[in-house]
């Protein structure tokens, strides 16, 4: 009873809190931390590969469809790929800028040595299971972390191309089945200008929200926020018009049988209009997959939009 009472008193004179003081945190395991650098969450931009399967009327096919998940999954390591080697080349820009600063290569958790090694082995691998076309969205994409990135204006084209590099790349999986598939030169100029209005965007939000722009990206430097508001309308307006042209152009009618695709018109009108509201008035846009991934509105728009495409390509299949 004596001791209970002693230990009872050699606890209330500890500092208040102290008991509720946390450990120090552990540290994550390193393949976490890989995995992690390679930015998962950004993998749904390959989503676009699907946009050959889709639109080729090849949808119900087993084969085709695993032909695309085995091409989405190679260019997902692709793409994790850049964006470690982006950061190792903006090391020290990445260590002062508010949200990149926590990463784990610009944090110092992931060691740079671990990390280069990790990169020879995922590309080596990812190369030889891509083929073609994975050498050239790698070597494209490494282009812009070098050279593009830095050029005003051409650093947001050069993410569109490489929209572009992956929506063909959907088609050369396909192809590799033995097909001659062709994608609609309508739905890659739809590519590019949506891809040019997600980017710019990006480089409005980076431009308002960081204080001291230039320490960051030295061509935030260059743009304004005026410049900007009017890229993102002419891309928006080029998106909607293109899209508006592919639905109703004669081999579209032809390939489809039908002219119904229009009616997905006003989906596509929803959502970048939706996009655009919750760039201007709520401030987002500098992570547009965070974006699409988060915003409920723009999953119930784009959940809507696709169910009318596949009702107008697949509904004579399927009921």
């Amino acid at each position: 009873m004596k001791r209970e009472i002693l230990d009872t008193a050699a606890a209330a004179s500890q500092p208040t809190g102290a008991a509720l003081q946390p450990g120090p945190s552990r540290p994550l395991p390193k393949l976490q931390l890989l995995v992690d650098e390679m930015r998962p969450r950004q993998w749904s931009k390959n989503m676009l590969l699907f946009a050959a399967l889709i639109f080729s009327k090849n949808l119900l096919d087993v084969a085709m469809v695993s032909r695309s998940i085995g091409a989405f999954l190679v260019f997902c390591l692709l793409s994790g790929v850049v964006y470690t080697v982006n950061d190792l080349m903006d090391l020290q820009e990445d260590r002062i800028h508010e949200l990149k600063r926590h990463r784990p290569l610009a944090s110092g958790a992931l060691p740079v040595r671990l990390a280069v090694l990790w990169l020879l082995g995922v590309s080596s691998f990812a190369l030889l299971a891509a083929g073609l076309m994975g050498w050239r969205f790698l070597v494209f994409n490494l282009g812009y972390s070098r050279f593009f990135k830095h050029m005003v204006i051409i650093d947001v084209i050069s993410i569109a191309i490489s929209f572009i590099i992956r929506a063909m790349a959907g088609v050369v999986a396909l192809n590799t089945l033995g097909g001659h598939l062709t994608i609609s030169p309508w739905l890659l100029v739809v590519t590019f200008f949506l891809s040019l209005f997600l980017g710019l965007c990006k480089r409005r939000h980076e431009y308002v929200s960081m204080q001291e722009a230039g320490k960051h990206r030295v061509t935030l430097v260059a743009y304004s926020e005026e410049l900007l508001n009017q890229l993102i309308n002419m891309a928006a307006t080029a998106t909607l018009i293109a899209y508006s042209i592919y639905t109703i152009w004669p081999d579209t009618v032809q390939h489809f049988g039908t002219d119904r695709l229009l009616f997905t018109i006003p989906f596509v009108v929803a959502g970048v209009t939706r996009y655009m509201f919750l760039v201007y008035r709520r401030d987002l846009g500098g992570d547009p997959s965070e974006v699409l991934l988060t915003e409920r509105s723009l999953w119930l728009t784009i959940g809507a939009w696709f169910v009318s495409v596949a009702l107008v390509i697949y509904g004579s299949q399927l009921f």
